[in-house]
């Protein structure tokens, strides 16, 4: 029976973290074998989109229902994707994909809904809200936002074997995280989907923009400690226009007419690559990050449509020409 990472961590604290059983020069740099991570399989939802002007809320209801996700009584925290704006292209969230996830969670009776965002370059995030159309078409928008760069924090043990590392006090009070990321390629990464849109919860009031420290860390050290830091994470990823190329900011738009969803963020973001054309054991974070869910193919029990007959192959700047599936 298939069970999701939200089931296999529903007694773990957020704030106590497996040891790393990697070398010291960084993760995956161990001559030891992979981690055969958590046990059982994970399930993953992915669904035909072919634009945001169908029914979304009826899709991402579905996709809670076949991944076992009941918010009910939960505080919960929506995280889109935000980073920067251009009409041109498709770099954040789309607010259509955002505002049918929250209204999914009203419905279910969730005991509390915050959409919460900390971009890494931009420090006015309300302008950057407006210019991307979340304040004007999410009712109440004010009251339910909250600036992850400039929230209340409270200091983590253990994140990347630091004494201290502070966190937003909303994030770490969440019940639950939805990653509501978007499928996008990315210039050092690979690929960037629901584990990286995580890189939004650490705070530029505290650690500067571009938030600097999480690439002095390391990029795929930086996206498996936030994601073992922050395990009760369901991802949602918005595949309906995507980016490819020279992404998360520079790309172009691909209309991948897709939506993924899953309570194993490592099983969802290895499905997303696959959707895309890329083999999930050359994306670097993936591989690190098997001490946390599942990218094996069989060890992901695909839900709605099958990931092979979604496939769009997504364009790659040349330094990952060699991720390309076969």
């Amino acid at each position: 029976m298939a069970e999701t990472c939200l089931a296999r961590t529903e007694t773990q604290s957020r704030r106590r973290f497996l040891p790393l059983s990697i070398a010291a020069s960084g993760l995956g740099c161990s001559s030891q074998a992979a981690p055969s991570g958590p046990e059982g399989n994970s399930a993953v939802f992915a669904a035909s989109a072919a634009s945001y002007g169908i029914e979304l809320e009826g899709l991402i209801q579905s996709g809670f229902e076949a991944c076992g996700l009941n918010v009910r009584g939960k505080k919960v925290l929506l995280k889109p994707n935000l980073v920067e704006f251009d009409a041109n292209t498709a770099i954040n969230t789309h607010v259509a994909v955002l505002a049918a996830v929250l209204e999914v969670c009203r419905r279910q009776g969730a005991l509390r809904v915050r959409i919460g965002e900390g971009p890494g370059h931009r420090r006015d995030t309300m302008h950057l809200a407006e210019q991307a159309q979340y304040r004007s078409s999410i009712e109440r928008f004010e009251e339910l936002f909250v600036d992850l760069n400039r929230d209340d924090v409270q200091p983590v043990s253990g994140f990347a074997g630091r004494e201290r590392f502070f966190l937003p006090q909303t994030a770490l009070d969440a019940d639950l995280i939805l990653s509501i990321a978007k499928m996008k390629t990315h210039h050092w990464a690979g690929a960037t989907l629901s584990m990286k849109n995580l890189f939004g919860l650490v705070p530029g009031a505290v650690y500067g923009w571009p938030k600097n420290i999480l690439h002095h860390i390391g990029i795929p050290r930086s996206i498996v400690e936030l994601n073992r830091t922050f395990p009760k994470t369901f991802a949602v990823v918005d595949g309906i226009v995507g980016m490819q190329g020279n992404g998360p900011i520079q790309g172009t738009p691909i209309s991948s007419g897709v939506l993924v969803m899953g309570g194993d963020v490592v099983a969802v973001d290895a499905t997303c690559c696959r959707i895309m054309g890329i083999d999930p054991a050359r994306i670097r974070y993936l591989q690190d990050a098997a001490i946390l869910g599942h990218w094996a193919g069989e060890r992901i029990e695909q839900r709605g449509e099958r990931p092979e007959k979604l496939r769009k192959p997504f364009a790659l700047i040349e330094q990952f020409h060699h991720a390309r599936l076969a």
